[in-house]
């Protein structure tokens, strides 16, 4: 299994959706099935298996396709996720496409503008490289 798992929450509303869908379509399914269903999709043996392990796993700092507020060396953004993939425990791999590219250098005489982020953050939504005073080079607010 790669990628980020769902919240329990998360899951169970895409059961509660598959459900919905396959009545509509004439297929009765009880609730419990469409659980299953949703742990089959997602690469598990059952239900418990995956609820166990969303139980125990840290949740992810932001979702796919989610808009998020931050600053990036210092400059405010507002960013689409355009892709997270977890590591290791508390590890994310995140992609960020800013609605209007920042400045990345600081000098007055020459810019260098940034859309498109790339950057492994915690749980915190902070990078783990840092600018020379200290602060994250990304910060996304959570």
């Amino acid at each position: 299994m790669t990628g980020v798992l769902p919240s329990i929450d998360a899951a169970k509303a895409q059961a509660k959706a598959l459900r919905a869908s396959l009545i509509a379509s004439g297929q009765e399914v009880s609730h419990s099935q469409s659980l299953e269903l949703i742990a089959k999709s997602l690469g598990f043996r059952d239900w418990n298996t995956l609820h166990a392990k969303i139980g125990n796993a840290p949740r992810p700092p932001v979702a796919l396709g989610q808009i998020v507020e931050g600053r990036y060396l210092k400059q405010p953004f507002v960013a689409e996720v355009l892709g997270i993939t977890q590591l290791s425990d508390g590890r994310y791999s995140v992609v960020l496409h800013l609605a209007e590219a920042v400045d990345v250098v600081s000098f007055d005489s020459f810019s260098n503008f940034r859309q498109r982020i790339t950057k492994i953050v915690g749980p915190d939504g902070r990078s783990f490289d840092r600018t020379s005073d200290g602060a994250a080079h990304l910060e996304i607010r959570l």
